[in-house]
């Protein structure tokens, strides 16, 4: 049996605080061989390094996500570089921009992006990229900070095949979830179809973007068969394959 590695997953968000512990539990058994917990906020690095520490299938990246960087500090900063370098911390993220709800400041979330992404370099650890509505200035910033220096994921890829072939070009996996199942998904679809095999992992951002046949419904690392599934079908592969595919990919991006 071929088992998952789901990439990118909050299990210490709130709407998991009443079942975290079996449902984690519950992981192995139906398949989930390991998961990358990501950090969000000052508050979630900490839950997230917590939930790293305890379960030995799981690592965790530890980040702040554009729109939680409006009162972040350096004193932030400097706990992040120390935080990261516990063995469970594979990753600096998420950490990006997000124009869809353009808050805090767009000038703010670009300062502590690149901050971040100085954090990544000292450390040599690779990123978590989120970006959403901020096509080209996450883009622009990419290049002239990072440039796949220590390598990374675009989490959540929802940009066409022209982006998808720079990032590829710079070295960064892209993140493939939920989405792909939507009948809308047409973009993902076509990026799906072009990215090469070697370059995609899976990943559920839970307890968001739930796939078909459950959309609406809460996300868990136990659904990710279904975004296999979809992907299997676009790529003319058995779906083990590419959840084995997929899974090495991932131990290559964290560097397992």
């Amino acid at each position: 049996m071929e088992y998952i590695f789901d990439t990118h997953a909050h299990y210490d968000d709130e709407a998991f605080d009443e079942d975290r512990e079996s449902l984690i539990g519950s992981l192995r058994e139906n398949g989930i061989g390991n998961v990358c917990n990501i950090g969000a906020s000052m508050e979630s690095c900490r839950t997230t390094l917590a939930l790293a520490e305890e379960y030995p299938f799981f690592y965790g990246a530890l980040g702040v996500h554009p729109n939680e960087t409006k009162d972040l500090t350096e004193e932030d900063m400097d706990w992040l570089r120390k935080a990261s370098g516990s063995e469970k911390i594979v990753a600096i993220g998420e950490i990006g921009l997000d124009y869809y709800w353009d808050e805090p400041d767009r000038e703010i979330q670009k300062k502590w992006f690149v901050r971040q992404l100085s954090i990544a370099k000292d450390t040599g650890l690779p990123v978590v990229i989120h970006s959403r509505d901020a096509a080209k200035d996450t883009m622009d910033i990419i290049k002239a900070e990072h440039k796949g220096t220590t390598g990374g994921v675009i989490h959540c890829f929802s940009y066409g095949v022209d982006q998808a072939r720079e990032y590829l070009d710079m070295g960064y996996f892209l993140g493939i979830g939920g989405v792909l199942t939507f009948k809308n998904a047409k973009k993902l679809k076509e990026v799906a179809e072009y990215a090469p095999m070697d370059r995609l992992v899976l990943e559920t951002d839970c307890p968001y973007l739930t796939p078909v046949p459950y959309r609406g419904k809460r996300n868990s690392s136990l659904y990710l068969s279904y975004v296999a599934e979809a992907l299997a079908e676009l790529k003319g592969m058995e779906k083990d394959e590419v959840i084995r595919v997929t899974a090495e990919n991932a131990r290559r991006l964290y560097r397992l």
